[in-house]
């Protein structure tokens, strides 16, 4: 998240909304919110980790990595699942993601 947050300007620059959730409950998802400027969620269970495709870790009781960027119209345009710390969506990439379907549309 803290990726997100270093490139707010960026992100802001190209439309772009970001919003994290955890299965943590509201009082840890309180302290983590204070580092970012975008809504964190808490308290994801099981139920919605398979709503949303994602891989639950019975282990540890966790939800892994499960990033999407979802258009305007609440289309999904792209998807990225992990079942550990690898693998996950930088800020730059959704930055340049933006910027290409943008130059995409104009053509």
């Amino acid at each position: 998240m803290a990726g997100f947050e270093k490139l707010k300007a960026e992100l802001d620059a190209v439309g772009a909304r970001v919003f994290a959730a955890s299965v943590d409950p509201i009082d840890k998802a309180r302290e983590v919110a204070v580092e970012v400027s975008f809504p964190v969620g808490y308290g994801v269970t099981r139920e919605i980790a398979d709503k949303l495709g994602s891989w639950w870790e019975e282990r540890r009781s966790i939800v892994q990595p499960s990033e999407f960027i979802i258009d305007a119209g609440g289309k999904i345009l792209t998807a990225s699942y992990s079942d550990g710390p690898l693998g996950r969506i930088d800020a730059a990439d959704v930055v340049r993601f933006i910027n290409f379907r943008e130059a995409q549309s104009r053509k």
